[in-house]
């Protein structure tokens, strides 16, 4: 049996009261999943379903209300829970006169990594986005796909075991899709556990080993993606559509 990367156990969120609301606002409400080492886990559900909650809670950054949330079978509100992981958010920000190299080598430094070492790794990572040819070059220089694989160097450069990702490929051409779904395979082929969100469900459905859907903050749905398939005999498309209750309205 491989090892558990993450653990949630009816994980439940709950925000502060709104201004002119008398109930707090239910985010997460009892979530349980499980991810395994080496798995690519993509983590679907419509706007305001409870993900990036989930994966703040992860992060350390959102205290769950209650449940248990695991890392590595640590507790996530302990810091040595996170050591192990990287994370791309959804919308980055890097300083745009610097370039790939100087991103790479600055984090580098504030992950403790000695100079030999960080040499190392960037140069890697380097090759693995595939920037090779612009490394040098400032990210102002960048095409949107091209700023998006700096982050995922980024969230390597402490050669992570768990990598959470927040909707990875939001806004890029196919060309640039394609080429962070070949760096999440590439991972998956070092026995890294990549854990994703996104709204690109023909994509997951290619590049996934299991998939949970979650709507109103609860799991609707969770699976190896063929399996899934194989029980509504359908595309995954559909089958998230049918889960969260989309009816297509008539045209008149």
């Amino acid at each position: 049996m491989m090892e558990s990367v993450v653990q949630l156990k009816n994980l439940r969120v709950e925000y502060p009261i709104a201004s002119g609301s008398s109930v707090p606002k239910l985010a997460v409400n009892g979530l349980s999943l499980d991810v395994r080492q080496g798995e690519v886990f993509g983590f679907l559900g419509p706007n305001g379903a409870g993900k990036t909650t989930t994966m703040n809670v992860l992060l350390g950054f959102v205290n769950a209300t209650g449940g248990e949330a695991r890392l590595f079978g640590v507790n996530v509100r302990e810091p040595i829970a996170r050591q192990r992981i990287g994370y791309l958010p959804e919308l980055t920000y890097y300083y745009k006169f610097l370039s790939a190299e100087e991103i790479l080598r600055f984090y580098a430094k504030v992950f403790g990594i000695e100079r030999m070492e960080a040499d190392r790794r960037i140069d890697r990572l380097i090759k693995l986005v595939e920037l090779e040819h612009a490394s040098k070059r400032p990210l102002k220089s960048y095409s949107k796909g091209m700023q998006q694989r700096v982050g995922l160097a980024q969230a390597l450069i402490n050669n992570p075991d768990l990598l959470i990702l927040d909707e990875p490929t939001s806004g890029l051409d196919p060309i640039g899709r394609m080429k962070v779904r070949e760096i999440i395979q590439r991972l998956k082929n070092e026995g890294k556990t990549v854990f994703f969100s996104s709204h690109e469900l023909g994509e997951v459905e290619t590049v996934c080993d299991r998939v949970a859907i979650v709507h109103q903050g609860q799991l609707r749905e969770e699976g190896r993606v063929a399996d899934l398939l194989a029980k509504y005999k359908t595309g995954l498309e559909q089958i998230f559509l049918d889960l969260i209750g989309y009816k297509p309205q008539a045209i008149t």
